[in-house]
């Protein structure tokens, strides 16, 4: 039998409760920030921008709001629970190199912990990022005309494709081979 690091170290992924509270400041948390900063924006907001960073979309406050707290409470809860979802059954619909070595009985339990574990982790990625494309909002409409910032949204782009390609590349390194 070949040796699991995650089966016998149960420090290297997360059990139900530390993901449920994880997942409940994952979400808690960007909506506070969204539902408290969100009363600083003026009745109408500047909400779309084109690539010049002029604003070209607006709608009112309210509407704003309720729309970013639906995307930044809804999609994390999305990723977060769509592992569970594709790994339900015996793990059929779950698509990763070597799926019958890595879903084998004595394996599965924890290959789909690490797997919740790392969708928690993009959630995370994602939420962030939604949390700083609305504080780059904030900036844009507390200046008249409102204007985005160019450097500002590559920045975060970057960024976020950078932690995507980790997010992949440790993926990748769990499953590319049979441990």
């Amino acid at each position: 039998m070949v040796h699991d690091p995650f089966r016998s170290n149960p420090g290297l992924h997360m059990n139900r409760s530390v993901r449920s509270l994880a997942l409940l400041v994952l979400v808690a948390v960007p909506a506070a920030f969204v539902w408290l900063s969100s009363s600083t924006l003026p009745e109408v907001v500047a909400s779309h921008f084109g690539s010049s960073g002029a604003a070209n979309g607006y709608m009112p406050r309210g509407t704003y709001r309720a729309m970013l707290l639906v995307l930044i409470v809804g999609i994390p809860l999305l990723l977060a629970f769509l592992p569970t979802a594709v790994a339900g059954s015996g793990g059929k619909n779950l698509n990763i190199p070597h799926r019958e070595y890595w879903l084998a009985p004595d394996r599965r339990d924890s290959t789909v912990d690490f797997i919740r574990a790392h969708a928690l982790w993009f959630a995370a990625a994602v939420s962030l990022f939604m949390c700083y494309v609305h504080w780059l909002v904030l900036q844009a409409n507390a200046i008249a005309p409102p204007r985005l910032s160019a450097a500002g949204i590559t920045v975060g782009l970057v960024a976020f494709v950078a932690l995507l390609i980790v997010w992949l590349a440790v993926l990748y390194a769990r499953f590319r081979r049979r441990a």
